[in-house]
């Protein structure tokens, strides 16, 4: 009996269904979750922030882009137009005459008067300041000078005042009858009588210089101090090994290496040398006799200016001043393309 059960194999369950046949062409895949459907979702999120911060950033610049384009961009434009006419500033300009205002200019004594004076005050702000800022920048930046802090702040202070209120205060300084300069030469005898200094051609230059060289002698010692800081301190420890002194780190290690820093600071001093007209008009007014003219001064003089001389009222010029603003430029800019040259070669030189 036993035989015949194991023959007949293991008992079936009656309620126990057969298994469908499977078939492959109607098989349901398992259902899986979309991958690429909260990324592209959260991809969208992004996107969209982006572009809220965008239009915020954009908003913030609106202000300062819409007084940009009445103030500089327009007068730039418009200053090449108005430079073909005869125009007086009232009403829109209609007497086209080409080129007779850079002509005139051109012709014009005053102004190369005026710019050979631009000239002579840059290059006076140049060497002067330059090589005096980085000398004071050494000593400043020598660890062992006590209160070098407060020494600093000094030589800034006089780079935050207004160049104008500069020239209204040190009218007053070098005044012939009350000025503070004037009174301490006669104070310790070193003069009689008091000196004209805004009076004579050659003193008044020679103030406008002094005092435009001490309101931007703040802003270049800030420079070389930013370029010495900059030194690798390891090629001075190597200097010192081989027994160098300071005079001989001064000359192989520190000059080669601030090349490039003296290019930038020489372009921006010629830069401001070339564009002074707040301090040159409240000190000198361009005088004596045009003695101290700059070509700031004589554009605005045509330009702002109307002169009453012999009773003959006379309207401003407009159209000239700006081919004078123009002819100007475009010397200025010849020089600064020179110096940005250098300056770009001069950083290549030290990236490379």
């Amino acid at each position: 009996m036993v035989s015949r059960m194991a023959e007949a194999g293991p008992p079936q369950q009656a309620d126990q269904k057969p298994a469908p046949p499977e078939n492959p062409g109607t098989a349901r895949p398992p259902r899986q979750r979309s991958a690429g459907r909260w990324p592209a979702s959260l991809a969208r999120g992004r996107r969209a922030q982006q572009r809220r911060r965008a239009l915020w950033c954009w908003l913030f610049l609106l202000p300062q882009t819409i007084v940009f384009a009445l103030f500089v961009l327009w007068p730039t434009v418009a200053s090449w137009y108005f430079a073909f006419f005869n125009w007086d500033g009232i009403g829109w300009p209609t007497d086209y005459i080409g080129f007779d205002n850079f002509k005139e200019v051109a012709a014009d004594s005053t102004f190369w008067n005026a710019f050979k004076n631009s000239l002579i005050y840059t290059v006076a702000l140049v060497v002067i300041v330059v090589p005096l800022a980085l000398l004071i920048a050494l000593a400043l930046n020598s660890p062992r000078l006590r209160g070098r802090n407060v020494f600093r702040v000094m030589f800034v202070l006089p780079v935050v005042l207004t160049a104008a209120v500069v020239g209204l205060e040190m009218r007053q300084i070098f005044a012939t009858d009350h000025g503070l300069v004037n009174r301490a030469l006669q104070a310790i005898n070193v003069i009689d009588r008091p000196i004209d200094f805004l009076n004579q051609a050659f003193t008044a230059m020679v103030v406008l210089i002094i005092v435009g060289s001490w309101k931007t002698f703040g802003v270049k010692v800030i420079y070389w101090l930013a370029g010495l800081q900059t030194l690798p301190q390891d090629l001075y420890d190597a200097a010192k090994v081989d027994g160098a002194s300071r005079w001989q780190q001064f000359r192989y290690v520190t000059v080669p290496l601030l090349v490039p820093f003296l290019v930038i600071i020489t372009f921006l001093q010629t830069m401001n040398g070339l564009r002074v007209f707040d301090l040159a008009k409240t000190l000198t007014d361009g005088g004596p006799y045009f003695a101290t003219d700059m070509v700031p001064l004589y554009i605005y003089r045509y330009a702002f200016e109307p002169s009453a001389a012999a009773g003959v009222f006379t309207l401003p010029r407009l159209g000239f001043a700006s081919a004078a603003g123009i002819f100007y430029g475009l010397v200025t800019f010849a020089i600064s393309a020179l110096l940005g040259g250098l300056v770009h070669k001069y950083g290549r030189t030290k990236r490379g």
